[in-house]
């Protein structure tokens, strides 16, 4: 009996101190958390921190307002920002920071764009749609027919036509009519003394009719003026130049188009590389951003995520306005007017592209082409020609000039009142003169221009010198333009595979987000190289074109304005001859036989 009681005993005391035990615990399962509870246990009790606290750079053992004592909080955390003391708020999802669209230029992303975020807002309105459509044949006739620098050298050859009559008219016969009328007062035609009439040096002869009148027609010319006939040769040497300087002008503009054309094209090509970096690093953005949302990077590298994204956001701003700039620019070289009714929209559509075509180059056969051909030299050639004309101007004065004039002349008689009291015959008169001594004014003319002639040699010579430096540098930058395409061939699509490898290892933890960034601007550097060296090898070809004088080929497109002395042998510019054209005793070059490409037609002799 006394067992039975103590085992009683002993189950009636667990049960008590049970009680006792439970009864402590259950207050603490039910209570609030007081602001006397210190949230630390999770650093000091835990002996392995989370990641999360580990690898957040911003808090700290002190930073207590970001520890929260239940998880209810964080739950709700996706609905409101959370906040670090060093930066502003952090939306756990921001949208992308995109550029606005332009008018015109195809968008970034299909996402909207927030001008807050960036504070860049386009008012250009900006748009290619329905503006005329140009190839790049098409923009050269254009230019051909409106650039105002063609115009204007077009019309110096029709100035250059009027000195030619002018100077000209000297040599020809003038016929000029000549005729008076007079009238005197009744009361002075019996006054023969001391009266007098305007004009008249002594009075009216007494009875003289009050009415008189005279008519001569009296024609003039020149019989022989050195000077005169060496003046005329000149207007003609100067009409060449012109023609000359307008054949320059051509192929100056043609380059001129074809750079800004490929300009345009190229500006248009770097938006589409500003674009596709924008998209990969708004990609890269949004990839950190849900990585910092899962825990597993830190906020630094959404950071600079968006400084790399911000960055960039500029070039492709600069890039369209290049872009916008290049077109308005071939606008006003092809001479298209501002439309009102356009507003601010695009003058005009490119379409085209940068492509390589290799040429083959012998740098010879291309400085004797381009001496050949060039309309510089020719043109220099006919100034050397108008100077030596003007030589044998100075010297016209050392030789007599003589000239004639002939006429029949009606005057009417003085003394009767009959109309048909008149006297009539024919005139003739020979006048010449020549100075025999004029203290050597002649002889100083003649020094002047002597000294000018060897002044346009000099010109001459330092303008071939200038030609066969234009064809080497034109020659040397298409070699380096070419060897920097081959260079840049592979480099795209490496450095593409880079920007994916890199990635890669970032997602499989053995890379870093700097490494990412990296291949991207090289990815961008890569593609904007090889963009301008398809441009540089473009523009220095059509460049190369217009230095040998094979930009266009002049046929009889050109003969209502070109000379009949253009094509002769005149002004053949090769190697072999000097500033006059005469043949070089010590030319070293054996003249290269005319080709189609030197451009002079078929009366080139």
């Amino acid at each position: 009996m006394r067992k039975y009681f103590l085992a009683c005993g002993t189950v009636v005391g667990a049960v008590c101190i049970s009680s006792i035990v439970l009864g402590q615990d259950a207050p603490s399962a039910t209570m609030t958390p007081d602001s006397t509870v210190v949230p630390a246990p999770a650093f000091t009790s835990t002996p392995t921190p989370t990641p999360t606290v580990i690898d957040t750079p911003a808090p700290s053992a002190t930073a207590t307002p970001y520890v929260i004592a239940t998880p209810a909080p964080r739950a709700t955390a996706t609905a409101t920002p959370i906040v670090f003391p060093e930066s502003g708020p952090v939306s756990p999802e921001p949208s992308p920071i995109i550029p606005e669209p332009t008018p015109g230029f195809p968008p970034v992303s299909s996402k909207p764009y927030r001008s807050t975020e960036i504070g860049v807002t386009s008012s250009l309105q900006w748009s290619e749609k329905g503006a005329p459509v140009f190839n790049l044949d098409k923009a050269v006739l254009t230019a051909l027919q409106q650039n105002p620098d063609i115009l204007r050298a077009k019309e110096e050859i029709e100035r250059t036509k009027g000195v030619i009559l002018e100077i000209a008219a000297a040599a020809l016969p003038h016929v000029n009519p000549q005729g008076n009328f007079s009238w005197t007062d009744p009361n002075l035609r019996g006054n023969s003394g001391g009266g007098g009439s305007i004009g008249g040096s002594g009075g009216t002869i007494p009875g003289a009719d009050a009415d008189a009148y005279a008519i001569r027609i009296v024609g003039t010319q020149l019989v022989f003026n050195y000077g005169t006939f060496r003046a005329i040769r000149g207007t003609f040497f100067q009409r060449d130049s012109a023609y000359f300087g307008f054949r320059s002008t051509v192929d100056q503009v043609i380059a001129t188009v074809k750079t800004q054309f490929y300009q345009v094209i190229l500006n248009r090509a770097l938006i589409g590389v500003q674009e596709e970096s924008v998209r990969l690093l708004e990609s890269q953005l949004k990839d950190q951003q849900n990585r910092f949302e899962a825990g597993t990077v830190p906020r630094f590298n959404v950071l600079q995520a968006q400084v790399q994204l911000s960055n960039q956001i500029p070039n492709l701003i600069a890039a369209r306005n290049a872009y916008r700039i290049s077109i308005l620019q071939l606008a006003k070289t092809l001479g298209i007017d501002y439309n009102p009714l356009r507003g601010v929209a695009s003058p005009l559509r490119v379409i085209g592209e940068l492509a390589y075509v290799p040429r083959k180059i012998s740098l010879i056969e291309a400085v004797e082409l381009g001496k050949r051909n060039r309309p510089f030299l020719k043109q220099a050639r006919a100034n050397v020609f108008n100077q030596l004309e003007q030589v044998h101007v100075a010297i016209g004065n050392f030789l007599p000039n003589v000239n004639t004039s002939g006429g029949y002349e009606i005057f009417s008689s003085p003394f009767s009142t009959s109309w048909n009291d008149i006297s009539n015959g024919y005139v003739f008169q020979t006048q010449g003169n020549w100075a025999l001594w004029d203290s050597g004014e002649t002889f100083g003319r003649v020094k002047q221009q002597r000294a000018l002639l060897s002044q346009t040699k000099i010109i001459y010579d330092d303008d071939v010198r200038q030609v066969e430096l234009e064809i080497q540098q034109a020659a040397s930058n298409l070699l380096q333009n070419r060897e920097l395409i081959q260079a840049t061939e592979k480099n795209v699509e490496q450095a593409d595979e880079a920007v994916r490898l890199a990635k890669a290892r970032l997602d499989a933890g053995a890379g870093t987000q700097l490494d990412v960034l990296n291949a991207q601007v090289q990815l961008t550097t890569a593609q904007s190289t090889r963009l301008q060296a398809l441009f540089g090898y473009d523009s220095t070809l059509a460049e190369f074109d217009r230095v040998t004088g094979a930009q266009s080929v002049y046929t009889e497109s050109f003969d209502s304005i070109a000379p009949r002395a253009a094509k002769s042998r005149r002004y053949y510019t090769g190697s072999d001859v000097d500033a006059v054209g005469k043949k070089k005793r010590n030319a070293v070059l054996e003249p290269l036989p005319v080709t189609p490409m030197s451009g002079q037609g078929p009366g080139w002799k």
